[in-house]
């Protein structure tokens, strides 16, 4: 396959020319489906909607994939680009600026190619209007010179599947999300099926690790691929460090302990969000902004980052005054909540 990277956008490229790091992130990714573990409604529906277009010589209908990060929006993109034997070209929607960044994207694509917009609820509004005769019509229209003298010009585009990937559906407006005829969303990945990831990637990457260890990994993952292999490469490290290399239970236990995450995959600052509204607001309701003033962090990166997580372990709850420890978080932390917070739960 081929390969560039230029500002916003990233075809399919060499390995040779890729970094170390990079290389060895991409080589963790499945290339088929078939290889692709997990969420298998999906997979099945998407095998389907590609053999189709594939028997009648069309593009795929343009696809959203939506859900947590980590957890293979971009190599399902990937995945269809290859399946359909098709070029992939792919950009993010901040990175679209302005009309003309989006025109040189699409008359640049070959016949059937698949275009990937990751963090497409990113995209700025004024941009989307752009997209919507391209993905409806395959046209473009485009405005030549200004004033009184402006005129449209309307470009012919090839047939082209547009897939987006987003993080936060309720972001994108309701014209751009109906123009997609495929939406699936990924969630979690049950412990069972995490631990297979996590023993591929062993394989790949030539970690001797047994299933104790690969549970181990797994049950601080967050029921996410993407911080399973990342945290698989850290107990890597440690193994070949501290240890004989083998990577078995204790050893895993040891080496996720010292990168401070904990038996329920809460990392330094989870737990620092979790204690700032025990021990600074006496578990809650504290406003969005003032806990990211707490501990220091943007409060973009707590809510888009961090606080799905909480959530969804049952940590935190948002009420209409703010943010609140659960009875949970009391006794994750250790703690025991006072009569007052009990009342809140």
């Amino acid at each position: 396959m081929v390969g560039i990277r230029t500002p916003g956008v990233e075809r399919l490229q060499d390995a040779s020319s890729l970094a170390p790091d990079e290389e060895l992130d991409r080589s963790l990714r499945p290339r088929r489906l078939a290889d692709f573990v997990g969420q298998r409604q999906v997979s099945e529906q998407l095998s389907v909607f590609i053999e189709a277009a594939r028997g009648r010589g069309e593009p795929l209908d343009h696809v959203l994939l939506a859900g947590p990060p980590g957890l293979g929006k971009t190599s399902l993109a990937q995945i269809v680009a290859a399946e359909l034997g098709v070029p992939f070209t792919q950009t993010a929607g901040p990175a679209l600026e302005r009309k003309g960044d989006v025109a040189a994207f699409l008359t640049a694509l070959e016949p059937g190619s698949v275009f990937f917009v990751d963090e497409i609820h990113r995209l700025p509004r004024a941009l989307e209007e752009t997209f919507y005769p391209a993905m409806e019509d395959r046209r473009l229209p485009i405005t030549v010179g200004q004033g009184a003298g402006a005129r449209v010009v309307t470009l012919d585009l090839p047939p082209f599947t547009m897939i987006g990937a987003t993080t936060r559906t309720g972001l994108l407006t309701t014209p751009l999300r109906d123009r997609f005829g495929v939406t699936h969303r990924l969630e979690l990945y049950p412990p069972e099926e995490l631990a297979r990831i996590v023993l591929r990637s062993a394989r790949i990457l030539g970690v001797d690790i047994d299933e104790g260890g690969a549970r181990a990994i797994t049950s601080r993952s967050r029921g996410t691929p993407r911080v399973a292999n990342r945290l698989l490469k850290r107990v890597r490290d440690f193994a070949e460090v501290r240890r004989a290399g083998a990577v078995d239970e204790p050893v895993a236990v040891a080496a996720l302990d010292m990168l401070e995450v904990d038996s329920a995959g809460l990392d330094r600052l989870d737990r620092d969000i979790l204690r700032a509204i025990v021990e600074k607001f006496e578990g809650g309701p504290v406003g969005l902004s003032t806990l990211a003033v707490a501990v220091s962090e943007e409060a973009d990166t707590l809510e888009d980052v961090y606080e799905p997580y909480l959530l969804q372990r049952g940590f935190v709850k948002r009420t209409p005054r703010g943010r609140v420890a659960t009875a949970a978080a009391w006794e994750h932390l250790g703690m025991e909540p006072p009569r007052a917070a009990a009342r809140l739960f």
